[in-house]
C-alpha cells in the first residue's frame, strides 16, 4: 500500500492513493488553513468508520442476513496536549434489514472490532473504544 501527499498551498494538501484516488485535506483557519477539506485526523476517524462498516455489511451478507443499510456514527475525544492522539472513540452502528438476528449483528460488530478492522484495532492502541448498535426493521 502506498500514498503520496503533495502540498497544494497554504495548509492544503492532496493525497493520491496507491489505487489512484485523490483526497484533499486542509487545516483549520486558526492553523493557517481555509477549511476547504477534512483535517487529516478526521480522515483517520472516517477510515476507521468505513473499515468497520465494510466488515459488518460483508459479514452479515455472508451470514445470509437481509441487510439493507448500515451507518456508523463515530465520536472521538483527543488528548489535550501533543501528540493529540485519540483517547476515546465511540462507535454507534445503525443496521437496517429484514428480520435481522440481533446475535448476528452483535457477532459481526465483534468480529470487526476484534479481528478484521485494522484501522480501529490500530486506533485502539491509544484510545478506549466502545461499540453500540441499533437494529432498524426495514419496511
Amino acid at each position: 500500500m502506498e500514498c503520496t501527499i503533495k502540498w497544494v498551498d497554504g495548509m492544503s494538501f492532496r493525497a493520491e492513493t496507491g489505487s489512484g484516488h485523490l483526497i484533499n485535506m486542509d487545516g483549520a483557519p486558526d492553523a493557517g488553513g481555509r477549511n476547504l477539506a477534512p483535517r487529516p485526523m478526521e480522515l483517520m476517524l472516517a477510515g476507521a468508520g468505513g473499515c468497520t462498516a465494510f466488515d459488518v455489511v460483508l459479514i452479515l451478507k455472508r451470514g445470509r442476513q437481509d441487510i439493507r443499510d448500515c451507518a456508523v456514527r463515530l465520536e472521538a475525544d483527543r488528548a489535550d496536549t501533543d501528540p493529540k492522539v485519540f483517547t476515546r472513540i465511540r462507535f454507534h452502528y445503525t443496521v437496517t434489514g429484514k428480520n435481522l438476528k440481533p446475535e448476528s449483528v452483535e457477532r459481526a460488530i465483534h468480529l470487526s472490532a476484534e479481528k478484521y478492522c485494522s484501522a480501529s484495532i490500530m486506533l485502539g492502541k491509544t484510545a478506549e473504544i466502545t461499540h453500540e448498535w441499533t437494529i432498524v426493521e426495514a419496511e
